[in-house]
């Protein structure tokens, strides 16, 4: 089909179909994926894959995890972190995440165990070999070419943004939400208890609403209860102004014969309950003079408006990007100037640093953030490589706070009573 045919197609909200119809057409295009799959894998992939799933190390007992488009791991993090307060208590994981040789004497008395990750981007694969256990296989591969994923009791993974049109969503047929399927296409084989997946705040009104409402049916035609929450991190202790959507799936029998339904934490931080966590209580103590700033130019969209946060507010939003990271609390204000326009006041005007955002993505500081080891490229570019992940990670401490009601389940329900099916 060539580009303008492409674009005269007729595209049809599947919300006009029927619970049946939605489960066929997406079970053919899962089928249609992995025919797709099969014909673009060599036989030195199918070796490489065999291989690898003798290779997986699961441990009876506990929680074994599988984790898609895992970045540097925030999100991973945070369900470890998560474990450790419901096995240990909340003031002893806390206590222990801050100092690296603590946490890991936990990790190896944690039933939490990761069996498998996957994400294409190289530096946050770096990262994730440095922080996590080695027993993970880690698997730096497009989605789009693993045949086989492996089976666990819990899956995450904050999969893209789907292609949607002005006429309504096609999230079945639209050739532009190939990860979208292919993350269904995992859960059809994992089979896991429960999966969380964690996207943008706009995934809410995309289409009025209806791409989210159909990605909420597709999901429970693969065999599984849905809900859909927004939060904001600054509710839950993160020094932060980001609002994002967590996507909560609980395997049908699952849900059926333990009646368990989701339900989001009640806010930690906020009107009535502890203050929120604010710049100069995270940062404060890091050097003014840091070295790991990104440098440059400031476009003009970047300086249409305030870019400055106070020391007793909570951070922008971090973007995935160094040019875009907002600027550090010390010195003036910025100023407005004009209509989408504002400009810096004083002497001391610069982005936050690597160490400052990772911070205020509630990353501990111990954890090391991989710049690529690429040769020839520029200190930017090599600051970029962790900014970049930084950026896209799930806070650290708001995924523990948003799965812990699903680790306390597993831990009671199934990992403590002995009721945990076979996984390997």
């Amino acid at each position: 089909m060539v580009d303008g045919e492409r674009e005269k197609r007729t595209f049809v909200s599947s919300l006009t179909f029927t619970p049946e119809e939605v489960k066929k057409i997406l079970f053919e295009k899962i089928r249609e994926e992995n025919e797709l799959v099969q014909n673009n894998v060599t036989e030195q992939d199918r070796l490489e894959e065999k291989e690898m799933l003798k290779e997986l190390y699961y441990k009876k007992g506990e929680t074994n995890i599988v984790s898609l488009f895992s970045g540097a791991g925030g999100l991973d993090l945070g369900v470890e972190l998560s474990s450790m307060v419901v096995q240990f208590g909340e003031e002893k994981a806390y206590r222990a995440f801050e100092s690296k040789d603590d946490y890991l004497k936990l990790r190896s008395k944690v039933k939490c165990n990761f069996v498998y990750s996957n994400d294409m981007f190289t530096a946050a694969n770096m990262s994730y070999v440095k922080n996590f256990a080695s027993t993970v296989t880690k698997v730096a591969k497009d989605i789009r070419k693993v045949k086989v994923f492996p089976k666990c009791n819990l899956m995450l993974g904050g999969f893209p943004c789907p292609g949607f049109s002005s006429s309504g969503p096609r999230l079945l047929d639209d050739p532009r939400n190939f990860l979208y399927i292919h993350y269904i296409r995992a859960l059809v084989q994992s089979t896991p208890e429960f999966f969380v997946a964690e996207n943008v705040k706009g995934l809410m009104t995309m289409a009025k609403g209806q791409v989210l409402n159909q990605m909420i049916e597709d999901f429970q035609a693969a065999g599984y209860h849905v809900t859909a929450h927004l939060v904001n991190s600054r509710d839950y202790g993160v020094p932060q102004l980001r609002e994002r959507v967590f996507i909560i799936g609980i395997r049908n029998d699952i849900y059926i014969k333990y009646g368990f339904n989701y339900e989001v934490p009640e806010p930690t931080h906020g009107e009535g309950k502890l203050p929120y966590v604010t710049l100069k209580e995270t940062i404060g103590d890091l050097p003014l003079d840091a070295s790991d700033v990104y440098e440059g130019s400031f476009s003009s969209m970047y300086m249409s408006r305030n870019r400055k946060k106070g020391w007793n507010e909570q951070s922008f939003t971090i973007q995935a990007s160094g040019r875009q990271a907002p600027m550090h609390p010390h010195g003036e204000p910025m100023k407005k100037i004009g209509k989408d326009e504002w400009e810096f006041q004083g002497d001391f005007n610069r982005r936050l640093s690597v160490r400052e955002v990772a911070r205020i993505q509630t990353f501990p500081s111990w954890f090391e953030f991989s710049n690529g080891n690429k040769e020839g490229v520029t200190k930017n570019h090599k600051l970029n490589e962790q900014y970049k992940q930084i950026g896209n990670a799930v806070p650290v401490i708001l995924a523990e706070k948003m799965v812990r009601p699903i680790i306390e389940f597993l831990y009671e329900n199934i990992i403590s009573s002995g009721v945990q099916e076979e996984k390997v």
